[in-house]
């Protein structure tokens, strides 16, 4: 065989090699609470865990085929967004006035190989008081993929929603998001007559009691894609009668959401990790989505704060996530996180009861649970 032949063909091999042992991995959320397994039916539980792997077969597709994790996470947030048992798009939880009102985010720790143009200061976009966006996540992308109509970090209500319109993204009537069940919760904690319904007949396929009731939690989805990008994305109807124009979390950079990468510096923590084989790996990147109650989440930046841990504490993304979870504790916040390096590792620490989670990673196999004491199956 000719030496150029030979040349390609090694070359191929290579090839297919490097992308046998690149990773990539897919975590999901889909709101934390105060859920109890004894309220719980296994068919209620079943079919939570079969709206949880499909979302992560979503996502799947995308990072299997060498897509992006930006586009990863969206598919599987969108997913939980089109399923009503969960506190977001369809499923979302209304306002004091009855009213929806979503917020969502999008954060990459680089840019998208795919979006050259992208600056790297630009870093992610938060979306709120929305009312029309059917995936509020497809909007959070399709605007910080869009920098010239979209300058800033963050926007609200209908001007956002304009401009979403304008690059393809689908606006519904507002009744598009109401759902029996949601909507006897609000009026229930309100001590209000749960009906008539403002949309009689609307909700035909009525969905099983949630297990987490007057929810606070959110959907979300953290992706590391084979180039080592990390897209952290979430969705949420916020809390269940919140005041009329409260901004939570969820858009809130640094508080509900993050993405970061960084080189590793000093000579001695390099030269460690080209010793242990880490040489290739001084680069650390690390993405976070949060559920819970977001005030608390808000008042001590926690999705940041595991960021910096990790960066100047040196803590894995374990350790980090669980010490800042267990902050929220002791200020008196539920929830939890999830929160993914460029290594594949992963964190899915809770301080109550129950967060739906998953995890899939190159083996195509997802991995799902519910409650604190579930373990991944």
């Amino acid at each position: 065989m000719p030496r150029d032949h030979l040349d390609e063909k090694t070359s191929l091999i290579s090839r297919g090699e490097t992308r046998k042992k690149q990773k990539f991995v897919l975590v999901i959320h889909g709101g934390a609470g105060t859920m109890l397994k004894e309220n719980s039916t296994p068919e209620l539980r079943a079919k939570y865990k079969r709206a949880l792997s499909q979302a992560l077969q979503a996502g799947y597709t995308v990072l299997k085929d060498g897509g992006e994790a930006m586009d990863a996470a969206v598919a599987a947030v969108a997913t939980m967004e089109d399923c009503p048992l969960f506190n977001s798009g369809k499923g979302a939880v209304f306002n004091v006035a009855g009213k929806n009102e979503l917020e969502t985010s999008i954060m990459l720790s680089r840019p998208p190989s795919t979006y050259p143009d992208i600056p790297s200061s630009r870093r992610g976009f938060g979306l709120t008081l929305l009312t029309r966006t059917k995936n509020p996540s497809k909007l959070a992308r399709a605007l910080y993929l869009a920098p010239t109509a979209a300058p800033h970090t963050m926007l609200s209500g209908p001007a956002a929603e304009e401009i979403g319109q304008a690059l393809g993204v689908d606006l519904v009537d507002e009744s598009y998001f109401w759902t029996e069940q949601r909507w006897r919760e609000h009026r229930r904690g309100l001590n209000l007559p749960e009906e008539p319904f403002p949309y009689p007949g609307r909700d035909k396929d009525k969905t099983d009691v949630p297990l987490d009731h007057l929810p606070t939690g959110t959907v979300g989805a953290v992706a590391l894609d084979t180039r080592g990008c990390i897209a952290a994305v979430t969705s949420t109807g916020g809390r269940t009668n919140k005041l009329v124009g409260r901004i939570g979390d969820t858009p809130s950079m640094g508080s509900g959401f993050w993405a970061e990468e960084w080189k590793v510096k000093g000579r001695f923590r390099r030269a460690w990790n080209s010793l242990v084989g880490k040489g290739k790996r001084n680069t650390v990147a690390v993405g976070v989505s949060g559920t819970g109650d977001g005030d608390y989440f808000i008042r001590l930046a926690t999705a940041s704060t595991i960021g910096r841990r990790m960066k100047y504490l040196h803590e894995s993304v374990n350790e980090s996530a669980k010490q800042c979870v267990e902050e929220l504790r002791k200020d008196g916040g539920i929830g939890g996180v999830i929160a993914l390096d460029n290594k594949g590792n992963v964190a899915m620490p809770l301080n109550c009861s129950g967060m739906y989670r998953g995890v899939i990673k190159s083996d195509g196999v997802p991995k799902t649970a519910i409650f604190d004491d579930d373990e991944l199956d």
